[in-house]
């Protein structure tokens, strides 16, 4: 995470720049920020290091598999044949997109390596299944053509949205979603504290000659996580921090975490978002300490989010996000260290949270948590135990039929195939 402008010590600065996605940032800058919007308090769960106990499921359900380099994100096509994962840029990698070809039991293949500008984090294929979008760490996105990726075309890079025509412009890319008409574009940018919106339909209309970028939406401190609602009224966007004065006293009292403060979850009109990009906050509130990862459920009912620093998952209802945000919280769920990367399975029945332990907490280890959805929802023991992971579980996609998770394992270098048809 970078900070943009807000005072703080070099010691603190030089700390934080490696809290979410260990990409080399550039130097702190000068700029007023916009104005954020209101926050509101759900009573939610304070930071802790208090992973939950759990059984140990079966290790036969999951399955290891080297890749060349550190692993962000990884996205599967709708018929199931290809799968892409993103390598992140910085140290000895050298970043880009792995094309996979599936593999059946054998779990995908590496077929080709694809350089994308600036390297990958995370990504999102459009709802027409044509184009990949991968987060640049700079102020946009990559555009890759799916059939080039799959074909190793030459020209796969169609393209990048980069963000605006400020002279601060924007830093930090690291996630990205798209509307559900395929027509805009949206990027968190964790070092600017704002979303990023493109007109993704004008941008491939003029072959990349416009950026397509139509403005920022203002968040919280070091924005990350990005849900579209299936009815595609409404973006959800995890912000690591409220203010930049609850991150430094984190910081001064020595939270193992250097995010450990409280964060929020933002509720986001996408129409107000594609025209007026400032005004397209509906609500904020406190979603736990470092919320990072968001999904919704099939039926936009209920959004969940994983707070990092407090070792929990955060059910939420999407309705009262909008209409009554302090009474918004409906389950929470203790988990294991860290927790990341989630994804719905089962039909939505079960969900798998990426425990990353990324901070190496003493006693701790990355895993797998199984959660019960209907259980947790009725104030039941939800915890159906953990599943083995490599080292830093970070980020998940269901391959097409549900029966199979892909699961990148940043910091052990692997790509984890989960059998998810027989969970607890």
């Amino acid at each position: 995470m970078r900070l943009s402008w807000r005072p703080v010590t070099a010691a603190m600065a030089l700390a934080l720049t490696a809290c979410t996605s260990a990409a080399p940032h550039s130097a702190l800058a000068s700029h007023a920020a916009p104005a954020r919007p209101v926050v509101s308090s759900v009573g939610g769960p304070g930071c802790s290091s208090a992973a939950a106990p759990g059984r140990q499921l079966p290790a036969g359900l999951a399955r290891l598999s080297n890749v060349p380099d550190f692993p962000f994100d990884v996205a599967v096509t709708a018929d199931g044949r290809w799968s892409f994962v993103s390598f992140q840029p910085g140290g000895s990698g050298q970043g880009g997109l792995g094309v996979f070809a599936d593999a059946g039991s054998a779990g995908p293949r590496l077929v080709r390596r694809i350089m994308v500008p600036a390297g990958g984090l995370g990504m999102t294929l459009t709802p027409d299944g044509r184009h990949l979008l991968v987060a640049d760490g700079g102020s946009g996105a990559a555009v890759v053509s799916v059939p080039g990726a799959e074909h190793g075309s030459r020209n796969a890079v169609l393209g990048q949205l980069t963000g605006g025509t400020s002279a601060r412009g924007g830093s930090g890319a690291i996630e990205v979603a798209v509307s559900r008409d395929g027509r805009f574009a949206f990027v968190s940018l964790e070092g600017s504290d704002e979303i990023a919106v493109f007109n993704l339909q004008r941008a491939l209309a003029s072959h990349f000659h416009a950026s397509g970028f139509v403005g920022d939406v203002p968040t919280r401190v070091a924005p990350v996580g990005l849900a579209v609602s299936p009815d595609g009224n409404w973006l959800y966007s995890t912000s690591e921090a409220k203010s930049y004065s609850e991150l430094r006293n984190a910081f001064r009292s020595g939270q193992r975490s250097l995010t450990g403060a409280p964060g929020t979850l933002a509720v986001i009109s996408i129409h107000k978002a594609e025209t007026d990009p400032a005004h397209a906050v509906v609500s904020t509130l406190v979603a736990g300490c470092s919320p990072v990862r968001v999904v919704t459920s099939a039926s936009g009912q209920t959004v969940w989010v994983t707070a990092r620093a407090s070792d929990m998952l955060l059910g939420f209802s999407a309705s009262r996000l909008r209409g009554d945000p302090a009474h918004s919280l409906i389950a929470r769920v203790a988990v294991g260290e860290a927790p990341v990367g989630l994804a719905l399975v089962d039909g939505g029945q079960r969900v798998v949270v990426a425990d990353s332990n990324r901070f190496g907490q003493p006693g701790a280890r990355s895993s797998l948590a199984v959660v019960n959805v209907p259980a947790a929802l009725a104030h039941r023991p939800p915890l159906a135990g953990y599943l083995p992971a490599g080292g830093f579980p970070r980020q998940m996609a269901l391959e097409p039929g549900g029966r199979v998770l892909l699961v990148t394992d940043f910091a052990s270098q692997q790509l984890e195939t989960v059998n998810v048809t027989n969970l607890p």
